[in-house]
């Protein structure tokens, strides 16, 4: 299975994107996992960039979502709400096709953050007719850096969750949960 895993933060060091590339080492060799973490290089959203070919950040993250099978979301809460950078890529995709029938998913790092999910939850339930809001993986890895998270990552436990997790998500997604 093909999955886009897309971290809605636009920091270099972030535990959501951190924890999103643990998750694509553990995922093989049953799933292919590519990592969004480019947010904050997509131009502001305006309707009027869609009259034209998309500007190219945009054209890539759309073909990243056409050629997956699923996708996966995990972002920051910034002032208990979706960061801008994650409702901007949201935005770009509300016009198109290619994110309706998409089976997506959320993933989350941190303890804190319902306010945010609850919001995102609302955002993707009206884009997608695929959104699983009960298909949902929580770590606690708030202010870790990089590399302790991939440590915790790395531990029997959270390998097992994320393995079922992703079981799950291809049983979701109509195909063999190898």
């Amino acid at each position: 299975m093909n999955i886009l895993a897309i971290s809605g933060s636009g920091r270099a060091d972030s535990t959501n994107t951190a924890m999103l590339r643990a998750v694509a080492r553990i995922a093989r060799p049953a799933h292919e996992v590519t990592v969004f973490a480019e947010v904050a290089g997509l131009p502001v959203f305006s309707p009027d960039l869609e009259a034209g070919p998309l500007p190219e950040t945009v054209a890539h993250f759309v073909g990243l979502i056409e050629r997956s099978d699923a996708v996966i979301i995990s972002s920051p809460e910034y002032v208990r709400a979706i960061p801008g950078g994650m409702k901007n890529a949201i935005d770009w995709l509300v016009s198109r096709d290619e994110i309706i029938t998409k089976p997506i998913v959320l993933m989350h790092c941190s303890h804190r953050g319902d306010d945010m999910l609850e919001q995102l939850r609302l955002v993707l339930a009206t884009v997608s007719q695929r959104f699983r809001e009960d298909l949902f993986l929580r770590f606690h890895f708030m202010k870790l850096s990089p590399g302790e998270i991939a440590t915790r990552m790395a531990s029997p436990g959270n390998q097992k969750a994320v393995a079922g997790f992703l079981k799950d998500l291809a049983e979701f997604c109509g195909q063999d949960p190898a």
